[in-house]
C-alpha cells in the first residue's frame, strides 16, 4: 500500500474536507442531496467551533483521501471519541485505507487518554460490515431517537 499519513484536521483544510465529503456522500449507497455547498460548509464550521472537536484525515500523495470528524464525548469511564462522520474517497474505497485509518485513529486517541470510540451508521449498509470488520460491535440494547 502507498504511504498514508494521518493528520489532524485544521480549519484551514475546510475546502478539501467539504469537497471530499460531498464527493463521497452523493455517491452510492448514500445518494445524499444537499441544499447547497454552503450547507456543508456550515456543517463543518459548526464542528470546528466545538471546543471538543476532533478531526482526522488521511493524506496520500498530498491529497486528502479520507476524513473522520467528531468530538470528545464524556461518559462514565472518561472520554470517548464520537465519530459523527467518517468517509473514504469514493474512488479509493476497497483498498484498505479505511481499516488503516480506524487503527491510526485508535492509536492517537489512546495517546490522548480517550478510552473508546462510538458512532452511528445505517443498518444493513456496507458501512455496518466495515465497522464490524474493524472491531466495532452493535450495541443491541441501544436505539436512536430524534425529535
Amino acid at each position: 500500500m502507498e504511504e498514508l499519513f494521518l493528520v489532524k484536521i485544521k480549519k484551514e483544510m475546510l475546502e478539501e474536507c467539504v469537497n471530499l465529503y460531498i464527493e463521497t456522500f452523493t455517491q452510492e449507497p448514500w445518494n445524499d442531496i444537499y441544499e447547497s455547498r454552503e450547507q456543508v460548509v456550515k456543517f463543518f464550521n459548526n464542528h470546528f467551533d466545538n471546543n471538543y472537536f476532533i478531526g482526522y484525515a488521511v493524506v496520500l500523495n498530498d491529497k486528502m483521501v479520507a476524513l473522520s470528524i467528531g468530538m470528545k464525548k464524556p461518559w462514565i469511564k472518561g472520554l470517548e471519541y464520537y465519530i459523527d462522520e467518517f468517509c473514504v474517497s469514493y474512488e479509493m474505497q476497497g483498498r484498505g485505507i479505511g481499516s488503516w485509518f480506524v487503527k491510526a485513529i485508535e492509536e492517537d486517541i489512546k495517546e490522548q487518554g480517550l478510552n473508546g470510540m462510538i458512532l452511528n451508521t445505517e443498518k444493513d449498509y456496507p458501512s455496518q460490515k466495515f465497522y464490524e470488520k474493524n472491531g466495532f460491535r452493535t450495541l443491541g440494547d441501544l436505539i436512536v431517537l430524534g425529535k
